[in-house]
């Protein structure tokens, strides 16, 4: 089964050096195991040139069956007793998502089931699209897409933030009082526009039609809202779930008039997988603690 899994990292990588970078081996045991592979199903699955590697028609055709038998033996790992999860899922996430309602959900799973094993890697929603798609992810939770998804994946809402301003208790400049006159005079910390989140801030400011000092552009809530804390500018961002920031003496959190832009978080996964059971459970949990509609 090992040798299954490395066979399919280095077809997804291209390289039996990256390929053993993830899989924990060096690039000559890569091969050992690929060359040994080769041999007991007599016939070449890679093209080789240089440092590359290619699958080649026979490569392809084998990777379509090591998938599905490597995730038939995912489904059996995470089954250790009972109903009990167990085995590795490897999820992406967004940072801020790690900071709040996600979090308290892994650690209510992970108590729950402590043979399970989770591996996260944090990012921004668009790059982990194409990594649950290719499979090198069972999941990950991102943002709302702004595009239609490949008929592949699906994705499902798990929670929901407002896009709020948030301004420096002690800025380093003149503070209106006014929401709309701050936007319009004091440096502004945008959201990377080019992200998902960063069109819902766009979306936000349309919303209220307001214009901005533009200041300085960041791919991270954390640092925008550090940067707002030591009164360096001001920023729309999503109100973090669990975070408290009423209490933060450096911090103030504005309404913004007219505005009710939310991101939602969810899960993106492929409408098959063999992590499945854990996905159903992860939603499982914030369908218990959503409140019901009204």
């Amino acid at each position: 089964m090992r040798t299954l899994q490395t066979f399919a990292a280095a077809a997804r990588l291209g390289s039996f050096a990256a390929a053993g970078a993830e899989v924990g081996l060096t690039a000559a045991a890569v091969g050992l195991q690929v060359r040994a592979l080769e041999a007991e199903l007599g016939r070449a699955l890679f093209d080789r040139s240089g440092r590359s590697v290619v699958l080649n028609t026979e490569g392809r055709h084998v990777l379509a069956q090591v998938k599905d038998i490597v995730g038939r033996w995912q489904q059996l790992l995470a089954r250790p007793r009972g109903g009990e999860l167990g085995g590795t899922v490897v999820m992406g996430a967004l940072v801020s998502a790690l900071m709040g309602a996600f979090a308290d959900a892994l650690w209510a799973l992970k108590r729950a089931h402590p043979a399970l094993e989770v591996t996260l890697f944090a990012g921004q929603s668009a790059d982990f699209m194409t990594r649950v798609e290719r499979g090198e992810l069972d999941a990950a939770v991102v943002t709302q897409p702004p595009l239609r998804l490949p008929a592949a994946l699906t994705w499902t809402p798990l929670y929901r933030e407002p896009m709020v301003l948030v301004v420096p208790a002690r800025p380093h400049f003149a503070l209106p009082e006014a929401p709309l006159q701050m936007l319009a005079q004091c440096p502004f910390m945008r959201f990377d526009r080019r992200t998902w989140t960063g069109h819902l801030v766009d979306a936000a400011l349309s919303q209220c039609r307001a214009t901005v000092n533009e200041g300085m552009e960041l791919n991270s809530v954390e640092a925008i809202v550090e940067l707002v804390r030591q009164g360096f500018g001001i920023s729309i961002v999503p109100r973090l779930a669990n975070l408290q920031w009423q209490q933060d003496k450096a911090l103030r959190v504005v309404p913004l008039p007219r505005v009710t832009v939310q991101r939602h978080v969810g899960l993106l996964e492929r409408r098959r997988h063999g992590r499945q059971r854990f996905t159903q459970a992860l939603k499982e949990h914030f369908g218990a603690r959503r409140p019901p509609a009204r």
